[in-house]
């Protein structure tokens, strides 16, 4: 069991997650509704969140160092709050301002933190590719720093997934693979498009650990990562991390669920990682209002980033095209060719 020190840790990143996404929600709907238009309110575009998922976020990130690398995948909010990225930029981005990790260009699925050594992408299980790369690159440097790669378990059929275990497999990598697993890979139950029950299974292809957490309660998932974050510290290999969790919400903002029945949405409901973690509080002797004081600590830290970011300003439309390409050093493209095309028969060598 961890300490009562680190349960108030973890405790204090998950309700800060939770209310993140439920404050997003509010910013996000606002302009949107009665006839949803994913273009207005201050959030255009798409928004993908992840209430309900917040134990396999920091029963994993609480292992890491601000040198590990995380990437993850399009739902990636309570991910990059428990690795540590700056809330106030992250929200600005979100927002589209030009204070914004992206400066406001890149949006919620696009996030990169170079402090933190946090990213994520919008492409299904595209952050795996990467954290094998990160993991290669400690093991070439002799470093003992680690890689984790975050997806779903709508995203372990993809080759990117597959062919990253095979890597991480065949050079005995430094990376953690953690699944979580909410049931629904969009509008699509998992039995209907997975043939393993569990994508821990998918581990014994590439003989290396695969470990099943059947409830989303963060200390189990806690003492998981403890072992396979060590033993990938240790240079002993990879290891899938398969996490059950449940989605609060729609697949994105403004998704009617009607593929999801009734029974199905309440019983995530139920089933909250939150009151889990506060019955281990209550173990430890932390009362009901010491408890409240956390959480409302964590609401505040929430509001005066949402604030802060809408301050900010909008990027200039003249920006646009500013950070697209990286543009070789000057005088490149001025200097004379080394060659005599006369020479080379008109062609460049």
């Amino acid at each position: 069991m961890p300490s009562e020190e680190t349960l108030r840790a973890l405790y204090t990143d998950m309700v800060t997650a939770r209310y993140y996404e439920e404050r997003l929600q509010e910013e996000y709907l606002e302009g949107k509704q009665p006839a949803f238009d994913i273009s207005a309110g201050p959030i255009p575009g798409e928004l993908h969140l992840a209430a309900g998922q917040e134990a396999a976020a920091v029963g994993v990130c609480h292992h890491l160092r601000e040198d590990d690398v995380v990437t993850a995948p399009h739902r990636p909010h309570h991910v990059a709050i428990a690795k540590g990225v700056d809330l106030e930029r992250m929200t600005a981005e979100i927002f589209g301002r030009e204070t914004g990790l992206g400066a406001g260009k890149g949006g919620h699925m696009h996030l990169f933190d170079s402090e933190v050594n946090f990213a994520c992408s919008g492409i299904v299980a595209e952050g795996c590719p990467p954290a094998v790369g990160a993991g290669l690159a400690a093991k070439k440097r002799n470093t003992d720093g680690v890689a984790v790669a975050y997806l779903g378990e709508g995203a372990i059929d993809q080759g990117a997934f597959l062919e990253s275990l095979n890597l991480a497999a065949v050079h005995d990598l430094p990376v953690v693979f953690v699944v979580e697993d909410n049931d629904w890979a969009i509008s699509m139950p998992k039995e209907r498009v997975t043939d393993v029950e569990s994508a821990a299974a998918r581990a014994g292809g590439f003989d290396m650990p695969g470990v099943q957490v059947d409830r989303d309660d963060a200390v189990a998932v806690y003492e998981a990562a403890a072992e396979a974050v060590g033993r990938a510290r240790d240079r002993n290999g990879p290891t899938i991390l398969a996490v059950q969790v449940h989605r609060r919400m729609g697949h994105f903002m403004g998704d009617p669920q009607d593929y999801r029945s009734d029974e199905d949405q309440e019983a995530a409901m139920e089933r909250d990682s939150i009151e889990r973690m506060e019955t281990h509080l209550h173990d430890h002797g932390v009362d009901d209002d010491a408890i409240a004081e956390m959480r409302d600590a964590a609401h505040d830290r929430v509001d005066d980033a949402i604030e802060w970011a809408k301050a900010q300003p909008k990027p200039d439309p003249a920006d646009a095209y500013e950070g697209v390409f990286t543009n070789p050093p000057s005088g490149v493209t001025d200097a004379e060719p080394d060659f005599d095309l006369a020479e080379t028969g008109g062609e460049e060598p």
